[in-house]
């Protein structure tokens, strides 16, 4: 259980990321694409933040921006109250070890020219964190954490399936005695009947070890399971933040409403008789975004200031954020 009362351990405030890219046939034209734009989130000590939306909503771009895996255009990160955005590599160095990440495709992360137990032991020796002699003992405490044989250590990438992989990228993970873990969709590349599996594990590690997950997903069924609180993005924004009992039950912005309606009741009878929002039109382009609301377009409750003000990003109850101005 995480706890509320004191400083959130990472503190996401105004953060923006745009990348320049070159567009037509011969990339004669320049264009940014607005990523990120002005979000804002805390995620507290021991706690689980599920972070959902549709594909190119910009979510694994918070992850990797908030790590500083990519430099934000603007806007500031800060860790256990010290700001992170800005600082050099080497500053950084003693705080990666505190931040990890685990990456959504274990096929493409895990070097096939390295043995799982140097991919696994090269956090230890690159941060120095114990005695040569222990690297050994410490990757089979890993692997066995995991769920792996420590034997398995000697083997090669392309000898296990995607799930032992995964097992695998977690163990690389919690190499450094992380304190933050950014998980980047970790199952969406898994078989579902190993999705379960990898889930239970992360929720027996957390225990286990007193981590805190920024779990990004688009998976609402995973995310219900796994989250204490839940953010929604659209186009760039956080639209909706709140714990989840009170998200799934009384969703407030249009978007997260469509959103959860989209979900199928396992029962047929009962899905035939639910209402259904039905969002029109097309995610419109990260290039050039609508103003005002991006989601107005495609909106039904759009009105007047919907197409020209940004909404205000406000907490309407305790704990729970919204950005619309029909809320």
């Amino acid at each position: 259980m995480f706890d509320r009362d004191n400083p959130p351990l990472v503190r996401v405030e105004k953060l923006t990321k745009h990348f320049s890219v070159r567009i037509g046939a011969y990339g004669e034209t320049r264009a940014t694409v607005h990523a990120l734009d002005d979000i804002s989130f805390t995620v507290q000590r021991g706690e689980t933040l599920g972070l959902v939306g549709e594909s190119g909503c910009g979510k694994s771009t918070a992850g990797l921006t908030l790590l500083q895996l990519h430099q934000p255009t603007a806007g500031k990160v800060f860790f256990q109250e010290t700001e992170v955005t800005g600082l050099s590599d080497t500053e950084l160095r003693p705080l990666r070890q505190k931040m990890q990440i685990i990456f959504q495709d274990p096929y493409s992360t895990l070097s096939p020219r390295m043995t799982i137990g140097n991919a696994i032991g090269e956090p230890l020796w690159l941060h120095e964190l114990i005695a040569k002699n222990r690297v050994q003992e410490r990757i089979a405490e890993l692997l066995d954490a995991v769920g792996l044989n420590p034997a398995f250590a000697f083997r090669y990438p392309h000898e296990f399936s995607g799930g032992q992989r995964q097992r695998i990228c977690i163990a690389r993970a919690l190499a450094c005695e992380p304190e933050f873990i950014v998980c980047d969709e970790p199952i969406s590349a898994l078989d579902v009947s190993i999705q379960a599996q990898i889930i239970n594990l992360l929720q027996d590690l957390q225990e286990t070890y007193h981590l805190t997950y920024l779990f990004i997903a688009h998976d609402l069924a995973v995310v219900r399971h796994i989250s204490d609180r839940v953010a929604v993005m659209y186009l760039g924004r956080v639209v909706e933040m709140a714990p989840k009992s009170r998200l799934f039950s009384n969703p407030l912005h249009p978007y997260t409403h469509a959103l959860l309606q989209a979900v199928p009741v396992p029962n047929p009878r009962q899905e035939r008789q639910r209402q259904h929002t039905v969002i029109h039109g097309n995610v419109p382009s990260a290039i050039n975004p609508p103003s005002g609301c991006r989601f107005h377009p495609r909106c039904p409750l759009a009105f007047e200031p919907c197409d020209h003000i940004v909404p205000e990003w406000r907490e309407v109850e305790s704990d729970h954020w919204v950005a619309c101005h029909a809320v």
